[in-house]
Order: structure tokens, then C-alpha cells, then sequence
């Protein structure tokens, strides 16, 4: 996913940030996708949030949009998302090691997303 959120708020019209989705049979191909993908992303953005419900925010703090409705500057995500039927995984056990941060706080998001506007 490529825009102005994290992928965990998934706000209205989350899915419009999409540029590419995956399907596996089981849940270990797609798991071994998203750690590949995972690393190709921490290698090219230095800044990252992963939760351990395998959603993941990339970013470089020069990256940002300018926002007409909140009049200012939006930092801009490369998201990952491991989901289960359009949600996030709850049925693997072993999450915790999937939560890391590179110690950076992701930006403000736009005040008006999802109010339904």
C-alpha cells in the first residue's frame, strides 16, 4: 500500500491505497512473502513500524504529500499487510517477534480521514 496511513487505521476507502496484492493457499507462503517483502522494504526506508498482527508502516521523513483539507504536509507510507479475509491475522500464535520500530514515531495523519468526507 502507497498514501498517507499507516495500514492498521484502516480507514474508509483504505483499499484505494492498494498497488499490489497477493494470494496464497496457506497461510506459510504468505508468510514467507511478507518477510521477503518486509526486508526489501526496511532496506529501502529507513524509518518502520511493524505490529504483531503483521501490518508494517516504511517511510523516509522527506517523503509527504500536501493536504488541501488539513493544510499541511502528510507523511507518506509504504505499507505491508499480512490480512485474513480483508483483517488482520489473529489465528497465528507466534506474532510477537513480528512487532518492531526503527525507533522513529510515525508522522501526524490527516484529522479529517476517515469522518466519512
Amino acid at each position: 500500500m502507497r498514501g498517507d496511513n499507516e495500514p492498521w487505521w484502516f480507514f474508509e476507502n483504505w483499499r484505494d491505497d492498494i498497488i499490489a496484492k497477493y494470494e496464497f493457499d496457506n497461510f506459510y507462503d504468505a508468510l514467507k512473502a511478507y518477510k521477503q517483502e518486509w526486508q526489501r522494504l526496511a532496506h529501502d526506508y529507513p524509518e518502520f513500524k511493524s505490529q504483531e498482527d503483521f501490518l508494517s508502516a516504511f517511510w523516509v521523513k522527506s517523503e509527504k504529500r500536501w493536504c488541501a483539507e488539513c493544510a499541511e504536509d502528510l507523511q507518506q507510507y509504504h505499507g505491508l499487510a499480512l490480512l485474513e479475509e480483508w483483517h488482520p491475522v489473529e489465528t497465528f500464535e507466534n506474532r510477537l517477534p513480528y512487532a518492531k520500530t526503527s525507533g522513529g514515531a510515525p508522522h501526524k495523519i490527516c484529522q479529517f480521514k476517515g469522518l466519512g468526507s
